[in-house]
């Protein structure tokens, strides 16, 4: 059974998945609009995790890993080290139209797919509001 802290984590975790996947679905849609249809699923995911293209997800992804591995860790979870995921998420998810790398990318994919709109939504109310400056 999981305790309230894994719950919360896992809870963050799944919002992640369903973020991801959608900036990966608008993503997808963007690139075959500029570079033509994608041949296969395992050549999608050559691109994926190869392609500078979808390079700007790499954050995210890492950020998935590492709360799979504090959810299989044997030392149980604390609400500090919760706390520092949900800190690692809200400064990842800072949208930026003027600037570049994944705030850029994440600002255009919010402004295109209703989809990414709703995902992060989900992943908002979880994560609350930033802390502290900027």
């Amino acid at each position: 059974m999981a305790t309230a802290v894994q719950q919360q984590l896992q809870e963050l975790r799944h919002a992640l998945l369903k973020l991801h996947k959608a900036l990966v679905d608008s993503e997808r849609v963007t690139y075959e609009q500029t570079m033509g249809a994608i041949q296969s699923p395992s050549h999608f995911l050559q691109l994926v995790t190869r392609d500078p293209w979808f390079a700007w997800l790499q954050p995210m992804s890492k950020l998935i890993v590492a709360i799979d591995e504090a959810l299989d860790e044997k030392e149980p979870l604390t609400n500090a080290g919760v706390d520092n995921f949900l800190q690692q998420t809200r400064l990842l998810l800072v949208v930026s139209e003027e600037g570049d790398g994944f705030s850029k990318h994440y600002f255009d994919a919010l402004q295109r797919d209703p989809d990414v709109v709703f995902a992060h939504a989900e992943v908002a109310k979880l994560i609350g509001p930033r802390k502290g400056p900027g």
